[in-house]
């Protein structure tokens, strides 16, 4: 059995890599602190005797007595309410909590796997965004806090490879799936959320920026295949689905698919360093890894509002 440790347990990705990992043969130690996500997420684990909890903030160090096999560095708000609420944290965040995973996993000799963002590309110039583009981010707005400071991180990677780790970096794009926090202010929960309440649905701009939505089984499945990847391969791979969707079409699925709501579609201004484009290639990810999504949009879309029905 192996022995693997999860940063970030309780977020919606962590979650359900937790659920995913407990139904084969490992033993998951979760780490979070609450920031931007419930323990409620928590609790639904707590009695299965391969599952322990740590409430912990990765921004300090951590020692684990015996053996530790894998590491999954999933620690960090994501959305820009919990990003910008406290910038200094995410910084710190995504700095000092790779800086900690990595030196466990030399000391144990573990896997590592960096959950890095699409986010490193900024507002892109390059459309539809390979690995090898280097982006086009700004380092002194709003989001900065949250785009350099994974972007450091996969540097940070990139020296403890040098030095002997077996790590890994994915750029995620887009996931969604159960276990989100409805109130974590990203478009496709906002967009949700707001349709189950009969309030308006919020799209800025023209609502003609695009995105590229990943169901979470799918980006769970990418993580698992580079995880269990023979060979030692840095990366960076993205991790994503590649069929690109305009916000304002987004918001339409949305009211097709709670037919019942009365809400309707009212825009507002963009945010300051809003990306225009999101896209990702994964032609890394076909290759490498053998990985291609497999669900569809509206099919993600309608098992996130069946789980978001029960929280709002």
């Amino acid at each position: 059995m192996k022995t693997v440790l999860i940063t970030g347990s309780a977020g919606c990705i962590g979650t359900n890599l937790t659920k995913k990992l407990l139904e084969g043969n490992y033993y998951v130690i979760g780490i979070d602190n609450f920031y931007s996500s419930s323990p409620k997420n928590v609790g639904i684990f707590k009695n299965n005797p391969k599952y322990r909890f740590i409430k912990h903030d990765v921004r300090k160090q951590i020692k684990f007595l015996g053996k530790l096999d894998e590491i999954y560095n999933l620690a960090s708000p994501a959305s820009v309410p919990f990003i910008t609420k406290n910038p200094i944290f995410t910084l710190e965040t995504s700095v000092l909590g790779i800086t900690n995973m990595a030196k466990l996993a030399k000391l144990k000799g573990a896997k590592l796997l960096q959950a890095s963002t699409s986010e490193a590309y900024g507002d892109p110039l390059e459309h539809p965004q390979q690995e090898d583009y280097r982006g086009n981010v700004n380092t002194v707005g709003p989001r900065a806090c949250y785009d350099e400071g994974k972007r450091a991180a996969e540097t940070i990677c990139y020296e403890f490879f040098n030095q002997g780790v077996d790590v890994h970096i994915v750029r995620i794009f887009n996931t969604c799936g159960p276990y989100t926090n409805p109130e974590d202010g990203r478009v496709l929960t906002n967009l949700i959320v707001q349709a189950l309440k009969d309030k308006d649905l919020t799209v800025y701009g023209n609502g003609y920026q695009t995105r590229s939505f990943c169901y979470v089984d799918d980006l769970l499945a990418g993580f698992i295949a580079f995880m269990n990847l023979k060979k030692r391969y840095l990366g960076p791979i993205n991790i994503g689905n590649p069929r690109e969707i305009t916000i304002l079409r987004l918001a339409e699925i949305i009211k097709k698919l709670i037919p019942e709501s009365k809400s309707k579609i009212v825009f507002k201004p963009l945010p300051k360093d809003d990306p225009e484009k999101r896209k990702p290639d994964i032609s890394r990810a076909k290759e490498v890894l053998g990985w291609k999504p497999k669900v569809g949009l509206e099919e993600g879309i309608k098992k996130i509002i069946e789980y978001l029905r029960t929280q709002v």
